[in-house]
């Protein structure tokens, strides 16, 4: 087995974060790492002990959920609140930060943002980066390094094998798709 790069490992760990997400207008997470130690994450969501956008439903202005703070912002206040600086650190984020977030993380100190996807990336939030001389850098979760979608997949699975049934497919070839299918899903 080919060991992770670190980069790989920092942003599946931002996978993993955006699995928190409270928000469902988009899934989000941010991990801050210093000599590659991690010293906070976050995710998108609300306020703690406040009501969640999965429990109460969005709170849009402007068509921007207001209820929320971002993953970006929350990795940002965990070190605030624990006395960790962030001076020097860099940030792995699974879509690349919003101008409001993009200012935060250039007063906080960070060198480096690695982000995932694009997501309506402001022309601003680029020119500040680069005037603040913050190295972006496009990392691509690799293909098999964290499967975030593998519960849709099973299920999506599984209902094309019930309509194969129901269509009439034999009940030979249906033992094969079963078998072929837990193999997928358990590694067996």
């Amino acid at each position: 087995m080919e060991r992770l790069s670190w980069d790989q490992y920092f942003m599946a760990q931002s996978h993993l974060l955006a699995l928190r997400s409270t928000c469902p207008r988009l899934a989000v997470g941010a991990t801050i790492v210093r000599s590659n130690r991690i010293i906070a994450g976050g995710y998108n969501g609300s306020i703690s002990g406040g009501e969640h956008c999965t429990d109460a439903g969005c709170y849009v202005v402007d068509n921007h959920c207001i209820r929320t703070i971002h993953a970006e912002m929350n990795a940002l206040l965990q070190c605030a609140k624990f006395g960790v600086s962030t001076e020097g650190a860099e940030m792995y984020v699974t879509h690349f930060p919003c101008v409001h977030c993009t200012k935060s993380i250039i007063q906080s100190g960070i060198k480096k943002v690695s982000y995932a996807k694009d997501y309506h990336n402001h022309p601003y939030a680029e020119e500040l980066f680069q005037d603040a001389g913050i190295q972006t850098e496009k990392v691509i979760l690799e293909e098999g390094v964290l499967d975030i979608k593998n519960e849709e997949k099973l299920s999506f699975t599984s209902e094309l094998l019930q309509r194969l049934e129901q269509a009439g497919v034999s009940s030979e070839e249906m033992k094969k798709l079963h078998e072929r299918a837990n193999q997928l899903f358990t590694n067996a």
